[in-house]
């Protein structure tokens, strides 16, 4: 049976089903609901852009974009946003998506925290950071139906969404500090972690070599 949410269809197909249940048991509650907003917004926000974005690759990357926070990282530390991307790119070739497919959700996760460069990429890219942008921090939201967003909040509520967020965020970052360098994770580290220090550039070129 399908589903519609705010004018938008969930996919139901074996591969997003299969990655629904994946999802929904690495996650809470509060983290879960946030990756169908995530879907819900980043599609209606692509609408108006003028956008098409494969609704399914879509869903996808929505559902895998925080997964990064949730499972063990690698054996070398990377980027929450590229553990996840990872995860979803070795989901997408077992259940037997084309590589194509599987490259285009990879860059939508890992790169779903990067300022302004996602928007100038393919539109499962862009439509992946616009969801998240509108429910992380709102932005855009002003440009949604109010009764869309509504629906949406009663299929998938935000109820006591953001302090769940952000420790989230937390216990998936505090044992790879350095990997937070040069993003907005280091934000995070630098709110719960006493005596963190963020890493600049200006450290790094003021302690770099010296010819012989």
């Amino acid at each position: 049976m399908s589903r519609i949410i705010a004018g938008v269809e969930i996919p139901s197909t074996p591969g997003a089903r299969a990655a629904e249940r994946l999802v929904r048991s690495q996650s809470s509650a509060p983290l879960f609901d946030h990756s169908l907003r995530v879907f819900l917004f980043g599609s209606l926000r692509a609408r108006a852009r003028g956008l098409e974005p494969d609704r399914e690759l879509l869903f996808l990357a929505s559902l895998f974009h925080d997964s990064g926070l949730l499972v063990p990282p690698s054996p070398t530390p990377q980027r929450f946003e590229v553990d996840g991307a990872d995860l979803a790119r070795e989901f997408l070739a077992a259940e037997g998506y084309s590589a194509s497919a599987a490259e285009t959700v990879w860059q939508a996760i890992a790169l779903h925290t990067t300022p302004e460069i996602p928007g100038r990429m393919g539109p499962e890219i862009a439509a992946t950071n616009l969801g998240v942008l509108t429910d992380a921090v709102g932005l855009g939201v002003d440009e949604l139906d109010q009764e869309a967003i509504e629906e949406i909040l009663r299929a998938y509520p935000r109820d006591d969404f953001k302090l769940g967020f952000l420790a989230t965020f937390h216990e998936g970052l505090k044992h790879r500090p350095g990997t937070t360098y040069g993003t907005i994770n280091a934000d995070i580290l630098e709110h719960f972690e006493p005596g963190f220090r963020r890493g600049s550039m200006v450290d790094r070129v003021l302690s770099a070599w010296e010819p012989a």
